[in-house]
């Protein structure tokens, strides 16, 4: 056997070790289930998409209203208007996000209490 072949045979040895252990469940949080139950990277994930949906909604609407200003040359009434109707469409989109959670995690028990 010559040493590429001994380095290909342990590499294909290593990766049914590992595909294995992952499908055995080796090296798992003690309190995974497995499933989509969630764990913190998925709550983190949705807890970033909040914080972005408020930012982006506030900054998008200070933004339209300032540049409405500078055309208009009202300043800074447009501003002003733009910054509480984007404060409005961020509280929004964070309602929305927050009611399809509540909708995913109810299915998610539901599944659950029927197995």
């Amino acid at each position: 056997m010559t040493e590429d072949e001994r380095k290909a045979d342990e590499l294909d040895r290593r990766l049914r070790d590992v595909r294995q252990a992952y499908n055995t469940g080796v090296g798992k949080p003690s309190g995974s289930t497995g499933g989509s139950a969630g764990g913190g990277g998925e709550k983190l994930g949705v807890g970033m998409r909040i914080a972005v949906e408020m930012v982006a909604g506030v900054v998008a609407g200070a933004f339209l209203g300032l540049m409405a200003d500078r055309w208009l040359g009202t300043k800074p009434w447009l501003l002003i208007v733009g910054f509480i109707l984007g404060c409005g469409a961020a509280f929004l989109n964070v309602y929305r996000v927050a009611q399809a959670e509540e909708k995913r995690g109810k299915a998610e028990r539901d599944a659950v209490s029927k197995k």
